[in-house]
């Protein structure tokens, strides 16, 4: 019988509602780790010690297939939180810059923090939030760089969303404002103007905050959380923590204590410190005796950034100094952060569970991070309702038998300029280009690609023709997992099939079975992206 259903026994506790044996959950996500920056994943490839993520490979689950769903910050984020596509989603009326971003879920949203919540658990978030939240202003006005309040809390915040208690960073460390929120009080006195090395963008900052003292930050904060909540779950009151890492995100700044202790350089030392940070919460679980009643899943929320390196500064194209070194973020993968290539969106995925998952145990199954909320939810017994992480495919099973049937077997995808389904063993791409605008390096660009796939078809195409070669990139991942050869001419059928799962998905709301749902957006716009080019080239398509 399968051993995840030893939780359904429902037990009433003065703490609220909980399934017996439901383990604690850690979940940590690094910030554009690279799949090939984890040397468990990396091998010979990757030029950095990471023993703690490596040691949850040997006492758990490594899962070669697992993707994010999309290959940028925020709806990646988006999809982890509430099991449902970003796209999906309307966009707030109103935004600011960086990281005054306005909320991008309405109140309300369900999320994993909100489901465990209502499940009897002590939630806790720390780190890079990068949500949106809604800042007290001076003027009454929209949040931004001169007219916030810091004195007031934030009127909306982590713990908006089902978080008991949250320590983050309005956005990523390369994003001002530059000081953390604990339970929404911003911490220190907000009358300093700083800026980092990547970009340089300089804007408010506490007096006493330090980019290379933020992981450390993070560390402590994830500690306190785990000690605080030991002794309510040796006695049965589970708790759940999500730790999202600023880092290696630049600016590329280990603290004093891992600068040079790596052989590749700058970013090996960050990387170090990003694992030894993993480290320090796997040593508070292990100290407070809840090894063996907690779920630890480690990821990243995409690919490495093709503008990170051994400088200090973003430069497009830096990280292939790194390949001359032989470090390969992206491993053996093409493609980095911002593109719709695997490189961009397959990431490392470690499980650790004793006495549930297999130490040195492999999973080759598709997953994606979304299936997260539904996972969870099978792990502790929460019956989700049929509008709650439609996009949500639980991996549960695979946890105990990983070559079992695989749960999944379609994922939507998306970089900032197109969108990418992988399906069984092939994936489609809905754009001749990478997926970028090529800023910062990324290949092929788009100027280039569509001009020359425009050429080669030879007059305007119409939205059914954007869905055909030459506008698309067709690849069979089973014998070509490097990207290196599009099929799209060669297997139009294929190609065929595919926009059709593609349509299907958008059109029902959902990729789960159930009712058709609506999407907050009358269209979703597959190839809205493509439109810019088009009318560069050839004007508007028929």
């Amino acid at each position: 019988m399968h051993r995840l259903t030893r939780t359904i026994t429902l037990l009433l506790l003065p703490f609220g509602l909980v399934w017996a044996n439901s383990p604690n959950i850690v979940y940590i996500m690094a910030d554009d780790l690279g799949i090939g920056d984890v040397k468990c994943y990396g091998g010979d490839r990757c030029k950095i010690e990471t023993p703690a993520l490596d040691s949850l490979a040997r006492d758990g689950m490594l899962f070669t297939d697992a993707h994010a769903v999309a290959s940028v910050c925020v709806p990646s984020r988006i999809g982890i939180m509430t099991g449902r596509y970003a796209w999906r989603f309307a966009k707030p009326a109103k935004s600011g810059p960086w990281g005054f971003l306005n909320p991008q879920l309405p109140v309300g949203t369900f999320t994993v923090g909100s489901m465990l919540q209502g499940a009897g658990y002590r939630t806790g978030y720390v780190g890079k939030w990068h949500l949106g939240t809604v800042m007290r202003t001076t003027d009454r006005l929209n949040q931004g760089p001169d007219n916030v309040n810091y004195d007031l809390p934030l009127e909306i915040g982590p713990n908006d969303y089902g978080f008991d208690y949250s320590f983050v960073l309005p956005g990523s460390l390369d994003m001002y404002p530059y000081v953390f929120a604990k339970n929404g009080h911003f911490q220190g006195k907000v009358t300093a103007r700083k800026g980092w090395s990547a970009f340089n963008r300089v804007g408010p900052a506490a007096e006493d905050f330090e980019d290379y003292k933020v992981l450390g930050d993070f560390a402590r904060e994830a500690e306190g959380f785990i000690e605080r909540n030991a002794e309510q779950a040796r006695n049965g009151k589970p708790f759940f923590l999500y730790v999202a890492l600023t880092s290696p995100h630049t600016p590329t700044s280990p603290s004093p204590a891992f600068e040079g202790t790596s052989d590749l350089g700058l970013y090996g030392d960050f990387v170090r410190e990003t694992d030894a940070t993993v480290g320090r919460v796997l040593d508070a679980i292990d100290a407070n005796g809840l090894t063996e009643s907690t779920l630890v899943i480690a990821t990243s929320d995409h690919g490495a950034a093709p503008y990170a390196g051994n400088k200090r500064a973003a430069i497009p194209g830096l990280i292939r100094e790194l390949e001359k070194l032989g470090h390969y973020s992206s491993g053996i993968y093409r493609g980095y952060k911002f593109t719709v290539f695997e490189g961009g969106l397959r990431v490392p995925l470690l499980v650790r569970w004793p006495g549930t998952v297999d130490a040195g145990s492999r999973c080759d199954r598709l997953v994606g991070l979304i299936d997260i909320s539904a996972t969870l939810a099978d792990i502790t017994g929460v019956e989700l309702n049929t509008d709650e992480a439609p996009d949500s495919i639980s991996f549960a099973a695979l946890l105990e038998d990983p070559r079992g049937a695989a749960p999944r077997v379609s994922l939507v995808m998306q970089s900032p300029l197109a969108f990418a389904l992988r399906h069984e063993r092939w994936k489609l791409a809905l754009t001749p280009a990478s997926g970028s605008r090529g800023l910062w390096g990324t290949r092929p660009e788009p100027e280039q690609a569509w001009k020359g796939a425009l050429e080669k078809f030879g007059s305007r195409p119409s939205e059914t023709d954007l869905r055909k070669a030459p506008f698309v990139q067709l690849f069979d991942l089973e014998s070509d997992v490097r990207e290196s050869t599009n099929l799209a001419f060669e297997r139009p059928e294929i190609a065929e099939r595919l926009a059709h799962i593609l349509d299907a998905t958008v059109e029902r709301g959902r990729s789960t079975p159930g009712p058709a749902l609506r999407n907050d957006v009358p269209t979703v716009g597959l190839h809205r992206n493509a439109r810019p080019w088009l009318e560069t080239f050839v004007g508007e398509p028929q």
